[in-house]
């Protein structure tokens, strides 16, 4: 039986969709599952939702704009051949469409009729979208700094928008207050956020032909994608689908970079503003499992400086991807990993973009001004 897990004590709670952390203020994950094989997918389905079989909750009618079937496009990088997993093409514009399909499906299944949620812009539009397809009222709360595109289209959707004073902890702080007495969508705390995101996993296997690539590359600001990679790969692992973990090679700008100073050992790092403004989270909610994550995939960390992020946010245009500067932190990243030995020769890597260079319109436009 599927149950809510706290990873550190081992304590379970009943997969209550309203409960989004453990009775001592932990974060939960959902007790592990056994892996689904390819004759599992339901194939005529063209979204995350063909692997519907891996996905907790019984969720009968899933809440879904066509999110997931992401292009997986093979791109030239300096010495590599490498697949740039075009998150973008998802119906919000980033990666958290996923999370959020599967989050406001248990909780529209539930029965909630509004929530809360705090986003650097991102996550918020994202919520938001979902939100408006599940008939639920959405409260977003952001950074008062938040790009103006991202507020727009959270407001678009028909979403409560409302700026925060200060920086992305405040944000946090301030939808935890509000979450005593509505529901928490929360794409850092709510763990099946993290089970909408694992799908990431299985759709790479399935792009590569039912294969695990041997290196994933993503940046992280509160470390989805890695939990989320962590999640799916090593039920497909523990199904016998996959012979190993793919290591996980993780970028975080140099100016906020806490997942990459916890997994190198090097003690605090000074904070400042990034061009990567949606990896700004200074205390990630799951420090401790993405760093455990990225050690058992045998992985390794980077923190890149802002003249890096901006030349690869160039580069990618340059072949036709427009990527938003926070995901083209994952794309610096790869000259760092070859250059270590992190991404061997003849190796499949793939390199998560997470997000769409509209997203961050103002940026964009000083980067090509």
């Amino acid at each position: 039986m599927d149950v809510y897990l706290d990873p550190r004590s081992g304590r379970t709670y009943p997969l209550d969709a309203r409960r989004w952390q453990g009775d001592d203020g932990a974060p939960l994950t959902v007790s592990p599952r056994p892996g689904i094989g390819p004759e599992d997918i339901e194939i005529s389905t063209r979204s995350l939702w063909r692997y519907r079989a891996a996905i907790p909750g019984a969720i009968s009618r899933p809440v879904t704009l066509g999110e997931g079937c992401t292009p997986l496009v093979e791109k030239r990088w300096g010495d590599h051949d490498v697949h740039f997993k075009l998150e973008w093409f998802n119906p919000s514009g980033s990666f958290k469409d996923r999370g959020s399909s599967v989050m406001l499906s248990l909780l529209s299944q539930a029965g909630v009729e509004s929530v809360v949620e705090d986003s650097s812009g991102n996550g918020g539009s994202s919520v938001a979208a979902y939100c408006a397809a599940a008939s639920i009222r959405a409260r977003i709360l952001v950074p008062e700094a938040t790009s103006p595109a991202k507020l727009l289209q959270a407001r678009a959707y028909g979403a409560e928008v409302a700026l925060v004073p200060g920086d992305r902890t405040a944000t946090s702080e301030q939808a935890i207050h509000e979450a005593r007495t509505t529901a928490y969508a929360s794409h850092n705390w709510h763990p099946f956020f993290l089970q909408g995101t694992k799908t990431l996993a299985y759709e790479l296997w399935e792009d590569l032909g039912f294969t695990a690539p041997d290196v994933v590359v993503t940046v992280a600001g509160a470390g989805s994608i890695v939990l989320g990679c962590d999640l799916g790969f090593s039920e497909l692992l523990a199904a016998g689908h996959i012979d190993r973990l793919p290591r996980l090679l993780v970028a975080q700008p140099e100016r906020c970079a806490p997942i990459h100073a916890a997994f190198q050992g090097v003690g605090a790092m000074e904070f400042g503003p990034t061009v990567a403004e949606g990896t700004a989270i200074r205390a990630p909610v799951r420090l401790a499992e993405v760093v455990d994550a990225i050690r058992r995939s045998g992985g390794d960390t980077v923190a890149v400086p802002e003249d890096d992020i901006i030349a690869a946010t160039r580069r990618l245009a340059g072949v036709g991807l427009y990527a938003e500067p926070t995901s083209a932190s994952a794309a610096a990243a790869i000259d760092v990993f070859t250059a270590t030995g992190a991404i061997r020769p003849g190796e499949t890597a793939v390199a998560i973009l997470t997000g769409s260079g509209l997203k961050s319109a103002a940026a964009m436009g000083r980067l090509f001004a």
